[in-house]
């Protein structure tokens, strides 16, 4: 753009933002539109089908069609203390629209259940990459042909589903973001037009669910891939969400032996006081020890050597499922009676809510809610566990999106009562344990001090992979089931979609890095997948997030010495940034294979080279640290 269009442009713009009247309340233009401003230009939202399309000094830009579905006729418009209102009596919604905080926030309330398809977002021709959070996070060139295969006309991803409710594009010189904070009813779908990936968002209003009411938040950002991250953050922090490590390390001491430690799940001959020596013998400075829900659980004198070493150990339990005592394949399936089968979920015909694999049911947290004060389960429950001594605790899906609508006459709730009952429990363990779940979705970032799978974006494909016993392994036998230490090959689509890092971008870490530290899903330990180990190495200490293993004897014996040598390198770069924010992420080379971050006001600079050829002096397959006044260190995991 010329300078004197980018002035003609900037005069433009400024022209609007002088004739708002109030400055910050924006202008009804001629054709209908109201002008409102917000940080980096105007956006312009039509009350006639909510269309919003934006002036910038960069130029004009679509930020989103119009509803999908006719609306009616709207009422008249009003405003007041700066927010415009009106309503489309025809559908039973009333709208309002205003500048918070240098977005546009527009509001919609449903007095009858149905659903809106809106917005519609990326379909501007400057649109050149998508970003969303799937896991740690993507950005996909938006006429990719094979990201429009893989994306374009898949079935729509429940927001509640995604780590976090935004998404974002890049546009030229500047970009878009779209926070959802009612992301519960709402629904994101990529579409594929003429080779040209857009979203399409979604949201059914039902009174009865609690999501008759939606928000959608409009950003103009400048188009750097974690930019929509960033204005998360920024809402996050604006809306009094966005917990502390240092905070909870203040209020738990234990939580600090989390930041330099790897994370790794024992097996067999690994749950004992002998393998815990010989970690310290290796040289494994900190370690968080985690055992699965079975009948052998960590003994207590290897509980006691792991916290004589400073380690952090504790069990994986799950609250989700019940079945009859009986015939339960696992300890973490047996509650006390009446829990099995009072206790399910009930769906809309009053039958149990089938659990996870067809095995029992799911279990309401608002039956565990109700029942808790008088009978004690969770509390018995948490005693029996860690009776051994543990200090740490990860309980199974509780923060993911998976939430349920029960209809139960004596324990019904809807999804958002769910996650409120969930927050409620997480909270009190945390006041006792070091505490993780399972794939962490922001909302529960002030309760946990770890996740395990957010930092793994689950492609369709992965689930097929692991349905494949004979290739992926079983749970069998239980002192080394091949499903966690059989090494396994994936398919080239699937390493594509999962850890290629062209496409790899830390938007969970650029929003929650300084609050919740997160890694891979524990059956993707570190050596599953050989063909992507190095690349997972150089992604993790890129992002300053912990590797995730499966140990035993064998596994130490093994490789052991390689791991401490990895350790030692991430211990350096937590102790210089482990409780700091992600403050900047770049790509160096023009293919993508160079990536810098940027953690605090400069306390740590990561590079990574996941090319084969060195770039500025910097060898294919090598990462390197800086940090102020130190001597840069380098680590070459191949």
């Amino acid at each position: 753009m010329s300078v004197r269009t980018k002035t003609a442009v900037a005069v433009a713009v400024g022209l609007i933002l002088t004739t708002a009247a109030p400055a910050d309340a924006g202008t009804r233009l001629g054709h209908g539109a109201l002008a409102i401003p917000v940080s980096g230009g105007v956006a312009l939202l039509d009350p006639a089908t909510l269309r919003v399309d934006a002036r910038t000094a960069a130029g004009p830009l679509v930020l989103s069609e119009g509803a999908q579905e006719p609306l009616g006729s709207p009422g008249p418009v009003s405003v007041h203390n700066g927010t415009y209102s009106w309503s489309y009596p025809d559908r039973g919604l009333t709208v309002s629209a205003s500048a918070r905080d240098g977005r546009l926030v527009v509001d919609l309330h449903a007095s009858a259940d149905g659903d809106l398809s809106w917005p519609v977002t990326g379909t501007d021709r400057a649109a050149s990459a998508v970003q969303f959070p799937r896991g740690e996070g993507l950005s996909v060139p938006v006429a990719d042909p094979w990201w429009n295969g893989q994306l374009g006309g898949t079935d729509p991803v429940r927001l509640q589903d995604l780590s976090m409710p935004f998404w974002g594009y890049t546009l030229g010189k500047v970009g878009a973001g779209y926070v959802v904070p009612t992301d519960l009813g709402t629904s994101l779908r990529f579409v594929s037009t003429a080779g040209r990936l857009h979203t399409a968002t979604s949201h059914h209003f039902a009174a009865a669910d609690g999501t008759d009411g939606y928000t959608v938040a409009f950003s103009i950002t400048d188009g750097s891939p974690v930019a929509p991250a960033l204005d998360y953050r920024r809402w996050l922090v604006s809306h009094g969400q966005l917990g502390s490590l240092d905070r909870k390390i203040k209020a738990n001491p234990a939580v600090g032996k989390l930041i330099g430690a790897f994370h790794a799940y024992l097996w067999g001959d690994g749950r004992s006081a002998d393998a815990v020596r010989q970690m310290q013998q290796l040289g494994l400075g900190r370690m968080w020890l985690g055992y699965d829900s079975d009948d052998s659980p960590m003994p207590a004198d290897a509980v006691r050597a792991a916290k004589d070493a400073g380690y952090l150990v504790g069990p994986y339990d799950s609250w989700d499922n019940a079945q009859d005592p009986a015939t339960a394949d696992t300890p973490a399936a047996r509650w006390p009676s009446p829990v099995w089968p009072q206790a399910c979920v009930e769906n809309a015909q009053g039958k149990p809510e089938t659990g996870f694999g067809g095995r029992g049911c799911y279990v309401s947290s608002q039956a565990l809610a109700g029942a808790e004060p008088a009978h004690h389960y969770l509390a018995g429950r948490v005693a029996a566990t860690a009776a051994n001594g543990a200090d740490s605790y990860f309980l199974d899906v509780d923060a993911t999106g998976e939430l349920f609508r029960d209809y139960s006459a004596d324990h019904s709730m809807t999804e958002a009562q769910d996650r409120a009952n969930r927050l409620s429990r997480m909270a009190k363990l945390s006041g006792q344990f070091v505490l993780g779940s399972e794939s962490a979705g922001a909302w529960a970032n002030q309760v946990l001090a770890f996740s395990h799978g957010s930092s793994t974006p689950v492609a369709d494909g992965l689930w097929a992979a692991e349905r494949d016993k004979d290739a992926w392994g079983t749970y069998w036998p239980p002192a080394r089931p091949g499903f966690f230490f059989k090494p396994a090959t994936i398919s080239a689509d699937l390493a594509k979609a999962m850890f290629d890092p062209r496409y790899r971008v830390p938007l969970y870490e650029t929003v929650l890095h300084d609050s919740v530290i997160s890694l891979d899903r524990w059956e993707l330990p570190l050596d599953k997948l050989p063909a992507q180990r190095a690349t997972r190495i150089l992604l993790a200490m890129l992002y300053n997030t912990p590797l995730n293993l499966a140990l035993d004897r064998q596994a130490l014996t093994e490789e052991g010495s390689e791991l401490a040598s990895l350790q030692r390198f991430f211990a350096g770069i937590q102790a210089a940034a482990g409780t700091k924010a992600m403050t900047g992420f770049r790509t160096l080379s023009g293919d993508g294979r160079v990536q810098q971050t940027t953690f605090g006001e400069h306390a740590l600079v990561v590079t990574a080279n996941f090319g084969s050829t060195a770039f500025d002096g910097l060898p294919g397959g090598c990462v390197s640290a800086e940090q102020p006044g130190q001597p840069a260190q380098r680590l070459c995991p191949a």
